[in-house]
């Protein structure tokens, strides 16, 4: 069954590439996406994953992909090889995302990158009247079960962006199935939120 929401975050992503692009998407799950890029916008693509099960099916899709761990670096692509790279509902799964970035910005000019937004409402509201961790239909993993190692807002992201080697060019909040470029009280709104970054 397709996922409305990843559905929703592809055709955001795919708003903001440059057809005939270059585009590594870091943590791209069965290529989904890539092959998207690649079929309707004409992007020379890789993705880069290292479950096995997506990595196969990316492969499937003939998508060219890397098995690797962003954890340990990207040394195997070279300085300056793409014009986007994409992390979509990746950068709370790594353990070290300011040395990711540092890598993200060796090897592309903008990162486009989609965070879960745990200050979202709802998930507020668990916490606050079951006072158990949340789960929605933007994280809908139990905490145990969770790939996320980080749990951030659109509040916190930013802080990030000052202490990175980035800053952000665009924030678009995206709530319920559209981004908006201005949301009034978005960190309370979005459930996830795309930020196009540059280098500082």
């Amino acid at each position: 069954m397709p996922d409305p929401l990843a559905a929703v975050t592809d055709e955001v992503i795919m708003a903001e590439i440059d057809p005939g692009s270059r585009v590594v998407d870091l943590g791209c799950g069965s290529g989904r996406l890539l092959e998207k890029l690649r079929d309707e916008q004409g992007s020379s693509v890789l993705g880069v994953e290292l479950d096995l099960g997506e990595f196969l099916g990316a492969v499937e899709r003939g998508i060219p992909v890397l098995r690797s761990n962003l954890d340990r670096g990207l040394q195997a692509i070279p300085d300056g090889a793409f014009d986007f790279a994409v992390l979509s509902q990746t950068l709370q799964q790594v353990y070290r995302p300011l040395a990711l970035f540092d890598e993200v910005f060796r090897i592309a000019r903008r990162a486009l990158v989609v965070v879960p937004n745990f200050g979202h409402w709802r998930a507020r509201l668990q916490v606050f009247l079951q006072g158990r961790a949340p789960v929605t239909d933007a994280l809908p993993y139990e905490w145990y079960e969770s790939p996320n190692v980080h749990f951030l807002t659109m509040i916190d992201f930013r802080d990030l962006a000052n202490r990175g080697n980035f800053r952000i060019i665009k924030e678009l909040p995206i709530i319920g199935a559209r981004a908006v470029n201005r949301a009034w009280m978005a960190n309370l709104r979005a459930h996830s939120a795309l930020y196009i970054l540059e280098r500082r």
